[in-house]
């Protein structure tokens, strides 16, 4: 008998695998048009102003269904993108969707005002986006067949403003909103400003891209880093002179109001926020480089009035909407350990509305919903901020730029020199505009190791000893404030308590001197990490306003505990560190 090669057998074994295994089987996206019917219709509101809307109804629905908005200045076109991941679990549970335009952007008519003031309870003279949300959820209740008389509302960002402007004077069908990522004050702590301090590369890239035309148009660099346009711009009056010319309101405003006054203090819905009218599901991420403010203060404030608990909260470890769309199973290099996106999605936000629009399930729904990075666990609240198990302690400067859990035997002081014409970026250069089309890192810059600036002789540096083990298993929540206690005296006359702009003419240095023996103080708080005074900064990645609080991650540094509850220390941290 002969004998076959080994070769040939392995051969003959490799045909074999090649013949019988079948390629994997590849998920493809379901096709809008498969599932429903989509229509467009344009939706007259009070005043004859017609808004460009998109209706997805299902085909052969089993009976009347809800109808879930979602109203956006960003466009509607690619609207059926939305069932991919954001809306696939309510697309699996049976919605009629409708995606409208808000007024003066894209195909609906009128003049597009960035966050129209709300107007006050009971005018009916007045418009606002409620008006239109009011106008928008009669039409369809009297137009569209097949829904069972209950609405709800969602978004994201600016399409959660209009869903919680929306339910301020709420039209008596809108049964479940969950405004997600929604500012509510744009000096205080959203968007354009955090705590005062002027955003300037995104305050002026969003203004500019919001209003140069109807649709959304990026302001065009000449450089791909920004940084460097910034540093060039030279005093800030440049952008009117060489580049914008008075044509866009958003930015003439931030000229005009530079301070908190009245134009701000109308804008800002917070006093509004007096009953919760409907159910309400607040959505935040931990490290929401935009408005994590927002989410949290809307909910603080609707708090005070929810007697019958209808007003819920929920933080995960998402950027600005990260929630939306991916699996969250990381950000940047931090893992998570789970698809924390897409538990949100199929086990939150879909039983919500389903209770509320449907009346499907127990509805047992925790007042807060955090997630613990580093323990990577999710944790369910009776109360938020909690108020069971928790202490408040001291930080306190020291020597050396030592922090510590005491106070320091004798008084000093640190300084440094803060040179405007040499920022202090807070993002890795380059610096790629906000919304480059070939990527950016705006969305994640918070959880960017920041040590590259750490050696830098204009930043200061504070860090504890190696934590004890008893110390290394407390957890800081973040729904807690961090308040410092430091005085810093300077050249540019920043007094504790006072926001002040700095002068484009003011270019000088300014010393800077933080008093040993100041203590940081963990107290139980509603808005975020807070900190007194920082320098005067310039250019992309800086601040351009002498801040009186300020809530950077550039300004708290602590091994990036932006996470509610996560460890002091983990195996990788020494100890806790601020700069």
């Amino acid at each position: 008998m002969k004998r076959l090669s080994p070769y040939v057998v392995l051969l003959a074994l490799v045909s074999s695998l090649v013949v019988y295994t079948r390629p994997a089987q590849v998920p493809q996206p379901v096709n809008a048009a498969d599932r429903f019917e989509v229509i467009d219709v344009m939706i007259p509101t009070r005043d004859g102003v017609r808004l460009s809307t998109k209706i997805f109804t299902p085909r052969n629905p089993a009976g009347p269904l809800p109808i879930i908005i979602k109203r956006t200045p960003y466009g509607i076109a690619g609207s059926a993108g939305n069932f991919t991941a954001y809306f696939k679990a309510l697309a699996d549970e049976g919605y009629i969707f409708v995606f409208q335009d808000i007024r003066g952007k894209f195909g609906s008519e009128g003049t597009f005002v960035m966050q129209r003031p709300p107007r006050a309870e009971g005018d009916r003279a007045s418009l606002d986006e409620g008006t239109d949300t009011y106008d928008t959820i009669d039409w369809l209740l009297k137009n569209v067949r097949g829904h069972n008389g209950r609405v709800g509302m969602l978004g994201v960002s600016y399409d959660g403003w209009t869903t919680i402007m929306g339910a301020l004077q709420p039209h008596p069908a809108l049964k479940a909103v969950s405004p997600q990522a929604s500012p509510a004050d744009m000096w205080l702590g959203d968007d354009f400003h955090h705590n005062g301090a002027f955003r300037l590369s995104y305050g002026f890239e969003y203004a500019a891209m919001m209003e140069t035309g109807k649709n959304v148009q990026p302001f065009t660099f000449d450089r791909y880093d920004t940084f460097d346009w910034y540093l060039s711009l030279g005093p800030l009056s440049n952008v009117n002179a060489k580049y914008l010319h008075g044509k866009i309101p958003t930015w003439n405003d931030y000229v005009a109001h530079p301070d908190y006054d009245e134009f701000w203090k109308r804008q800002t819905m917070v006093p509004h926020l007096t009953g919760v009218k409907v159910p309400t599901l607040n959505v935040a991420g931990w490290w929401d480089q935009e408005d994590f403010y927002g989410p949290v203060r809307i909910y603080d404030a609707l708090e005070k009035f929810d007697s019958q608990h209808l007003n819920y909260l929920v933080v995960g470890p998402w950027r600005h909407g990260g929630w939306a769309s991916g699996t969250g199973e990381s950000l940047g290099a931090i893992p998570f350990g789970s698809a924390t996106s897409e538990f949100f999605r199929d086990k939150v936000q879909a039983p919500f509305f389903a209770h509320f629009l449907k009346d499907k399930g127990p509805g047992d729904f925790p007042e807060a919903l955090t997630f613990e990075s580093g323990a990577n666990q999710w944790r369910r609240w009776d109360q938020w901020p909690p108020r069971s198990r928790t202490e408040t302690r001291g930080l306190y400067f020291g020597a050396h730029e030592h922090l510590a859990m005491t106070a320091p035997a004798s008084p000093g002081f640190d300084e440094y020199v803060s040179d405007p014409a040499h920022p202090v970026p807070y993002r890795h250069r380059p610096i790629q505009a906000t919304y480059f089309p070939g990527g950016s890192k705006w969305p994640t810059w918070l959880v960017e190791d920041q040590r590259f600036v750490d050696d830098r002789a204009d930043v200061l540096s504070w860090e504890t000893a190696a934590l004890e083990s008893g110390e290394a298993d407390r957890r800081v929540s973040r729904g807690q404030s961090v308040q410092l206690g430091s005085r810093r005296l300077s050249a540019h006359g920043v007094e504790r308590g006072v926001s002040r702009p700095l002068p484009d003419e003011l270019r000088e240095a300014g010393s800077h001197r933080t008093e040993q023996g100041a203590g940081v103080h963990l107290e139980p708080a509603h808005a975020g990490l807070h900190l007194q005074e920082g320098p005067p900064r310039h250019g992309a990645g800086a601040e351009h306003v002498v801040p009186d609080h300020r809530s950077q991650s550039a300004d708290v540094r602590a091994e990036h505990l932006r996470g509610e509850g996560q460890r002091l220390q983990d195996r990788h941290a020494p100890g806790l560190s601020y700069a």
